[in-house]
Formats: structure tokens, C-alpha cells, sequence
């Protein structure tokens, strides 16, 4: 099997590019457009690069009980990062990811193994029509991390989107979903605000500097039916190499007060990164 060959890539939503991390053997970012989509380690899965995508780990991390096999979907995949680290350190996890770039998706099963990992499905399909094919109560955990040209899209955001995952989810499940947002917070308010109509428990994770909107960045958002370990998730994103804050129940409401839900009838569109925001 030939390996990873780096260069330019035509793919549906823009040009792709695949660069070898020099500075770390079989490291490799994906990039679209000349924004940073995926950073893969093909010798360790565990080796999380993105700050956000940490953080994404960290709440998986404390889910259930450690090590234990979870069924996950994934709306959104890229170089499916967040799949190949849950394959690793929840051995047996079934995982299905929708992802509306086929072209991606093949450049992927190309040059990134992704075809190795472990009880891995991918459709390439729109989000929204994937979910509705999924039977009610049948996965564990829903990841949402979907990007079109450096944007989240819309529709992935609406009160009727988020009643669909929770159909999907089981009483204890839960959904993280990622965001980007800049000054004010104008859309990620929004978000939790529509998460918070359907999840009674609700989280958000996000560097200090993001948080007080002193510049662009991704926020996490975790939504549960049931309690969320609240105390083991803020100890990990405290203690990491680039601390981030946990904010939920009071604090939460406070961030959030005034936000609108997004629904379908009064959709939002997501902020666009400013120039050089996440590199390239």
C-alpha cells in the first residue's frame, strides 16, 4: 500500500490540500480552501493535534464507563479524526459518519488508512437526510462537525434539525456539536439556546480568549436528556496544556440570556471565520 502523497486536490466544496506534518513522523493536516479541516497521527490516533478537537475527546473521555464501546454517529467527517480516536480508545464502538463531500471522502480512503479503522461506516450524504434514515434510540453519541467552506451550515443548527438527533439519541445519550464564533457569540448563544429546548442538560467548553470574545474560535457544546459529568469534564479541559473553561447550569443561562433558538422557520446563517482565522 502506497502512503500518503502530498498536494492539491479538487473536491466538491473547494480545493483540498494534504500536507505531512514535518515535525512529526505520519502526521498529516487536511486543509480546504486554505482553512485546517482534519490533523491525523496514521501511527497514533489518540495524538489529538486541534485544541478543539481535544476538547472533543476530553468529553468523550468522560462519558459512561471508561473504555466501554459506545454506537456513534458522526455528522461531518473530514479525515474522521474524532472516529479514528474513539475506534482506539473504546475498542468495539460501532461508528457511522455522513458526510456530503464525496470527493473528500475518497481522498481520505486514498492517502489517510480510513479504511482501517475498526467498525467504521461512511455515507456520503447530506446530515439532515442521513439522520432522518436512522432508527430512534440506536446510537449512543452524535458528534456534530460539519463544515462548508469554513461555515457551519445553517440547517445543521434549527431546533427540528437537533429534535431529529435526539430521536436518534437513547435516554442517556448525548451530542457534542462544534462551533465557530467570534465577538459577542451572537451564533454559538443561539445554538445553546436551541439545545436547551430539546436537552435539559447543557454545556459549553471554550478557551478563556473565545469566551470573551477577544477572538475567532471553536466552542463545544455538549446536550443531555440525562445528568452530564459535569465535575470530570471541567477537571480535564482545566488541566490541559491550553486550559479551557466549562460553563454550564447559572453560568450558562447568563451567557445565554437573550439568544433566540435557530429553527427552520428563522434560520441564522453561521458567522465565516475571518482571513487566516485557523491558518492557511
Amino acid at each position: 500500500m502506497r502512503g500518503p502523497v502530498p498536494g492539491q486536490y479538487p473536491v466538491r466544496f473547494g480545493m483540498a490540500e494534504l500536507l505531512a506534518d514535518l515535525d512529526w513522523p505520519n502526521g498529516w493536516l487536511l486543509s480546504v480552501d486554505g482553512v485546517a479541516q482534519s490533523y491525523v497521527d496514521l501511527d497514533d490516533p489518540t495524538h489529538l493535534e486541534f485544541d478543539y478537537i481535544r476538547r472533543i475527546g476530553d468529553v468523550i473521555d468522560c462519558l459512561g464507563e471508561p473504555e466501554a464501546a459506545l454506537d456513534a454517529l458522526h455528522i461531518g467527517g473530514g479525515a474522521c479524526t474524532v472516529p479514528r480516536y474513539l475506534a482506539a480508545t473504546r475498542p468495539g464502538s460501532r461508528q457511522l459518519v455522513f458526510d456530503a463531500d464525496g470527493e473528500l471522502i475518497d481522498l481520505v480512503r486514498e492517502h489517510l488508512r480510513l479504511r482501517d479503522v475498526p467498525a467504521l461506516r461512511v455515507r456520503v450524504c447530506d446530515g439532515r437526510e442521513g439522520v432522518t434514515t436512522r432508527r430512534d434510540e440506536s446510537a449512543d453519541l452524535v458528534v456534530l462537525d460539519a463544515f462548508q467552506r469554513a461555515s457551519m451550515p445553517g440547517g445543521l443548527a434549527t431546533r427540528e434539525f437537533i429534535g431529529d438527533i435526539a430521536r436518534v439519541l437513547r435516554p442517556d445519550g448525548t451530542v457534542i456539536v462544534n462551533v465557530t464564533d467570534g465577538p459577542g457569540l451572537k451564533f454559538a448563544r443561539r445554538v445553546v439556546a436551541t439545545l436547551s429546548l430539546v436537552f435539559p442538560q447543557v454545556l459549553l467548553v471554550a478557551e478563556p480568549a473565545v469566551l470573551r470574545g477577544r477572538r475567532f474560535g471553536n466552542l463545544v457544546l455538549v446536550g443531555s436528556k440525562t445528568d452530564l459529568p459535569v465535575p470530570e469534564i471541567t477537571s480535564k479541559v482545566h488541566s490541559a496544556a491550553f486550559p479551557a473553561r466549562c460553563v454550564s447550569g447559572a453560568d450558562l443561562t447568563k451567557l445565554c440570556a437573550g439568544a433566540e433558538p435557530i429553527t427552520d422557520t428563522a434560520p441564522m446563517v453561521a458567522p465565516v471565520p475571518p482571513a487566516r482565522a485557523f491558518g492557511g
